[in-house]
């Protein structure tokens, strides 16, 4: 077996209440590095509770403890939202271990942050990420956003996988649409709510909304469903009874929840926001399994639904993309075998 790895996550990574593709990503990964026979090594998890990324005394004082516990020149995987905001915990280790630090969002990049808080953000995630080994990002996208921020070079990329899935059964009718996120202002749903109020409510059409709600969401239609977090075969079962898949991101490193959704065979409705172009991809014919829209734009995202639910010939060029899609779609296997090949690099002194 190879060398240890220690993995520096925060609290609450496997709790079903507040999923997060972040938590998903990390914790997907760490499993299989710790069980794939081709990157199997000892993983020692430390997870670090506290508000992220500016967290409490305590949380500082237990994320010092913890690095100062781990041997001389071990490679540390940091997820992001633990290190970037606090680069005075990492600079005293930055010479002795091998830090590599994985980015799923700038901490800037949140939606919502006043501009004096992203500026401070923006200013201690550079600090950690020119004390790294390494930089890891979940997209090209992503790693371009982050080499023009920080000026940092050689960020590394290793893109979500998805797991196969049996194909969703379509309706006749189209009219089944499904949103898979965090109810936050960052993935936009307030957009798919005026979308589909305002501009649609002459068609018929049902949408449910999987994910945490984090604050109340206006809506008078009852074609709308807020159904809380969905994990296992509650969520299996939500992709399975749905036509169509909708992102309505105002920020997105690469969008986990369309692969998943075309592992169903399902198309796509979503932003042409960071990483989710390359989410969405194309079939080998050239064709999108769906459509991208520009963000922030109700209209748009109304224009682009109205197609769909009222010309069955582009349901089915759709449908066909996305099973097609669906064939070549990464693997986490992949994944994690990219970052075993991080790591190797640090232990080697090559990366």
């Amino acid at each position: 077996m190879s060398s240890p790895l220690w993995a520096v996550l925060p609290g609450g990574i496997d709790d079903p209440a507040a999923p997060s593709g972040g938590n998903r990503y990390d914790r997907i990964v760490l499993d299989l590095l710790s069980g794939d026979p081709l990157a199997a090594r000892d993983v020692h998890e430390i997870a670090i509770n506290g508000s992220w990324p500016l967290p409490d005394e305590l949380a500082i004082s237990s994320f010092s403890a913890a690095l100062a516990e781990i041997p001389d020149k071990s490679v540390v995987l940091l997820d992001g939202l633990v290190a970037c905001g606090v680069p005075e915990i990492l600079e005293p280790h930055a010479r002795r271990l091998r830090l590599l630090v994985l980015v799923h969002l700038p901490l800037g990049d949140e939606t919502g942050l006043s501009p004096g808080t992203a500026a401070a953000l923006r200013a201690r995630e550079r600090r950690t990420l020119h004390l790294a080994s390494a930089v890891v990002a979940t997209s090209h996208a992503a790693a371009e956003r982050i080499r023009g921020l920080h000026e940092v070079t050689g960020v590394l990329v290793a893109a979500p996988g998805v797991e196969p899935a049996a194909p969703a059964a379509p309706s006749p009718a189209g009219h089944r649409l499904l949103c898979v996120a965090s109810v936050t202002p960052r993935k936009g749903q307030d957009l798919l709510v005026a979308a589909l109020e305002t501009h649609l409510a002459d068609l018929s059409w049902q949408c449910t909304f999987a994910g945490a709600l984090t604050r109340p969401l206006r809506h008078t239609s009852a074609g709308l469903h807020f159904a809380g977090p969905l994990t296992g075969a509650a969520l299996d079962a939500a992709y399975a009874d749905a036509d169509l898949f909708v992102l309505p991101s105002r920020a997105e490193t690469y969008g986990m929840v369309v692969t998943e959704a075309l592992a169903r065979g399902l198309p796509v409705v979503a932003t042409r926001v960071g990483g989710v172009p390359e989410a969405l991809g194309t079939a080998p014919d050239g064709s999108l399994p769906g459509r991208l829209v520009e963000p922030d734009d109700p209209a748009a995202l109304a224009t682009a639904l109205r197609a769909w639910l009222t010309d069955p010939a582009l349901r089915a060029r759709w449908r066909a993309a996305a099973l097609a899609r669906r064939a070549t779609l990464p693997r986490w296997t992949e994944t994690a075998r990219l970052i075993a090949g991080f790591v190797q690099d640090l232990e080697k002194g090559t990366g």
